[in-house]
């Protein structure tokens, strides 16, 4: 198993090199890296089966998850490598990650076939470009197996800093469009803050523990629950809180909590397979993956846990409201990641670590559905985004708007979809934390409640408007409307499958068994999940709680705003105008980095420019050295006259001090 490990995750990566370093034509570089990321996905059903479902340990004759590739490098006692945890947890990522990037991979064949146009004539960028996207997608998800399936820290930093390269790359992929490049600097930049606190919180593992083997660190940590260090002079603060917080500062960048969301909405000048691949299985899910795999550290530190808690629902709630006011169809979508992403933290806040793995799964799936059939309504529109120029689509897209509901069905957590399942356990889970006195949790509760309610709505807006009523497209677009090919159709099939069934499926197993008992830790006293009935007590019990009717409230909000008075939005919005022009300026968030970090740090940059390069640089050493050179070569210019008597003069006073000088001393 040890080689079909390796080869799981190296094969995204050969595929990638092959489409990318190659002179290769399109049709090479697509098969080979949906050959590559296919066989990844199989194997690793097959390790999932084995590993969670059989409970076979994998390496080593059956003895051991752990797998150690090679030794890196050995600093005293600790030990640099690059290796596996292969768990329940990471089987799952692993078949989540592969599954959706598969899907991705072979809808881009459609998305990506005309991309010629978007590049300047001649230009050999956009020659190449459809080999490249196919690489760079390919590479992205080598970064991310890497990063679930590592050991240790060293590797998980490896992998992190992999796929927010990667993504730096994508979003920015039609680099000739000046709001990609400032997207794609944007999400470096923004991420480069939350890495910052990720680096600072191994390297305090590294400190207290001298180690960065996840095992070692995870039995060593009871030890230091009682530790206290001094960050401040006369403050003390628990060792195992500053870690905890300070791995999660690198999540809330990765995962987009708020403050550091603001690269997410943007993240949309990329192509939309990229957007569905990064809001789905990738990027935004490694923070929720490091934190559930940290649960050892996190279950010490209450304090780090409603940090969380608070942080994830203030995500969940005000990002939702955004969603609301949006024009374009995939920032909807994008925002409705932001508002699930709090969900997840939440999760983890209140110590639900497996209702935050489990909506994440789920949350995959249908996300990645939603995506995908955005691009395919951009595709069939010409790729037109602003829904106010939609409408009447179901007729023209008969696939794309079967999946699209069914994607919606399971966002906004319609009984038996999959994220009925997932959602409704983490709200029931937080109202226990909330019962159990954990701090923050009253208010992640009623912020989950209106992000119900909130989600409902603005994803049948979106739905109502991109499918229903009049036709306000162009003639010439309607003309030409038609469902796309069944490369962009058959991943929107195969995606709608597990977002309507998965849930279901998987609610006893990872919610109410053992199935992370070697993955996960939660104390007995945080335990929220006890008695089991089935899937349809647990849908019945449902049906009595306010989730359900909050939803169904959203939906025939939407239906009456959006179907049957349609003039009535426009005058909300004139009435309240005000909340309009917030929501619309996005809190403001982006224009306070733009004017305080953005402009603060041009401003110091021209005092360093003005002081630091132009006065003491050029003007003391390098313009100040040659004027003390101008100087003295007019002193010595005047001694050189030319006169035969001046020299033997002053060849004489030479010698005369010479010798009173040996004389003398």
């Amino acid at each position: 198993m040890e080689l079909i490990c390796t080869l799981i995750v190296f094969l995204p990566l050969v595929g990638s090199i092959g489409a990318g370093l190659f002179d290769v034509t399109r049709k090479t570089a697509h098969r080979l890296t949906i050959v590559s990321v296919g066989t990844s996905f199989f194997l690793s059903a097959y390790i999932f089966k084995l590993v969670a479902l059989d409970g076979i340990l994998p390496f080593s004759n059956n003895s051991s998850n752990v797998l150690t590739l090679y030794q890196w490098m050995t600093l005293g006692k600790i030990n640099l490598e690059i290796g596996f945890l292969v768990d329940a947890l990471t089987a799952m990522m692993m078949v989540t990650v592969t599954f959706v990037s598969w899907m991705v991979h072979i809808y881009t064949i459609g998305y990506m076939k005309d991309d010629e146009h978007n590049w300047l004539n001649n230009s050999l960028a956009g020659k190449y470009s459809y080999q490249r996207f196919f690489s760079y997608i390919s590479l992205f998800t080598f970064s991310m197996l890497m990063l679930v399936m590592s050991n240790n820290f060293l590797q998980l930093f490896f992998g992190w800093e992999a796929v927010g390269l990667v993504s730096y790359l994508l979003i920015g992929f039609w680099l000739q469009r000046d709001t990609a490049v400032y997207a794609n600097l944007k999400a470096f930049l923004v991420n480069r803050v939350g890495d910052f606190g990720f680096l600072l919180g191994i390297a305090a593992v590294l400190m207290y523990f001298n180690t960065l083997d996840y095992k070692e660190v995870f039995l060593l940590a009871p030890s230091l629950e009682n530790l206290n260090i001094e960050i401040f002079p006369g403050s003390e603060w628990s060792a195992i809180t500053v870690i905890c917080i300070l791995l999660f500062i690198g999540a809330m960048g990765k995962s987009a909590q708020v403050p550091l969301h603001v690269w997410l909405p943007d993240s949309m000048e990329g192509p939309t397979p990229i957007s569905a691949l990064i809001h789905a299985a990738t990027m935004v899910t490694a923070g929720i993956f490091m934190v559930a795999r940290m649960s050892p550290l996190y279950e010490l530190s209450s304090t780090a846990l409603s940090f969380i808690l608070i942080i994830g629902a203030t995500t969940a709630l005000f990002m939702g409201f955004l969603g609301l006011v949006q024009h374009d169809i995939k920032r909807v979508v994008a925002y409705s990641t932001l508002s699930q992403l709090g969900y997840m933290t939440v999760a983890l806040g209140a110590s639900a670590y497996t209702a935050g793995v489990f909506h994440l799964m789920t949350h995959a799936f249908f996300k990645a559905l939603l995506f995908l059939g955005a691009g395919s309504v951009i595709i069939a529109m010409h790729h037109e985004q602003d829904m106010r120029k939609m409408g009447g689509l179901r007729k023209y897209l008969p696939i794309t708007y079967i999946t699209t509901l069914l994607g919606s069905l399971a966002l906004i957590g319609t009984p038996f979809f999959s994220g009925f399942f997932s959602k409704d356990a983490i709200i029931e889970v937080v109202h226990f934390a909330d019962t159990q006195g954990r701090f923050g949790a009253g208010f992640a509760y009623i912020a989950l409640l209106l992000g119900v309610f909130i989600t409902a709505l603005y994803s049948f807006r979106m739905f109502f408007l991109t499918f229903h009523g009049k036709e306000r497209m162009d003639e010439h677009t309607k003309e030409h409307l038609h469902e796309p090919p069944f490369v962009v159709t058959v991943p929107l099939v195969l995606l709608a499958i597990p977002s309507v069934f998965i849930g279901g499926l998987a609610l006893e197993t990872m919610l109410y068994s053992d199935f992370f008992k070697s993955s996960i830790y939660i104390m007995q006293e945080h335990q929220a999940f006890h008695d089991y009935h089935g899937v349809v007590s647990f849908v019945l019990h449902g049906l009595t709680q306010p989730p359900f009717w909050l939803a169904l409230a959203g939906v025939l909000t939407a239906y009456f705003l959006y179907i049957q008075w349609t003039e009535l939005p426009a005058l909300i919005q004139a009435r309240f105008s005000t909340i309009h022009s917030i929501l619309m300026d996005k809190y403001g968030f982006d224009r306070f980095n733009d004017w305080f970090i953005a402009g603060g740090a041009r401003k110091i940059g021209n005092v360093f420019s003005a002081i630091g390069d132009m006065k003491i640089i050029d003007g003391f050493f390098v313009n100040g050295t040659a004027n003390v050179v101008g100087v003295f070569s007019q002193i010595f210019r005047r001694m050189q006259t030319g006169l035969l008597y001046q020299y033997a003069f002053s060849m004489i006073i030479g010698l005369l001090v010479l010798l009173v000088w040996f004389v003398h001393f």
